[in-house]
């Protein structure tokens, strides 16, 4: 059985890192942009980084243009705004795709672990459902992810456990992966 284990990403500074490195922590994959109406969730998931990491958890965040290109920078110019805007410390990856034919592989497991279920109830998810429907629709059956700051929860086996939408409740977030430590 595959798990996240299998595969190898890039860090900011163009190093291949293999997940098999996180072997028997709990993981939060995000998606992130640092100018989305969902950038203050660098907040909340700074704070469980924090509090967590100790028990062995681990966010590994992804940032990604291809959400109404909200996040433009180069990789140094965002990782500077997370650092300065929100104290982030945990590990910040290269810039990828998570979409369409160069998709990053990694995304690709991921949505097909845990597919999209919907943004939830409410006006304000069926207006970012439309949203996201009509900037997705270039992708047609690659559109593995909806929107930015979709969180992925591994298990300590490499196992996808959980997604969450950007809509999500992040005390829920909080509270899957306290369960999973």
């Amino acid at each position: 059985m595959k798990t996240v284990y299998d595969f190898t990403v890039t860090d900011r500074e163009g190093r291949s890192i293999s997940l098999a490195d996180y072997r028997g922590k709990v993981l939060l994959i995000v998606n992130t942009a640092t100018g989305c109406g969902f950038t203050p969730h660098y907040d909340p998931l700074e704070a469980m980084y924090k509090e967590l990491r100790d028990r062995g958890f681990e966010i590994l965040d992804f940032p990604c243009n291809q959400f109404a290109n909200q996040a433009p920078g180069s990789d140094d110019e965002i990782h500077s705004f997370c650092t300065l805007k929100f104290g982030t410390e945990f590990p910040q990856f290269k810039k990828i795709d998570v979409n369409g034919e160069t998709a990053d592989p990694l995304y690709a497991f991921l949505a097909e672990e845990k597919p999209f279920e919907g943004f939830g109830k409410g006006l304000k998810n069926a207006a970012l459902n439309k949203f996201a429907d009509m900037n997705n629709k270039k992708y047609g059956d690659k559109a593995y992810i909806k929107w930015n700051f979709t969180k992925f929860l591994i298990d300590r086996e490499g196992r996808v456990i959980a997604r969450f939408e950007p809509t999500a409740d992040m005390q829920a977030v909080r509270e899957a992966v306290i369960a999973a430590l």
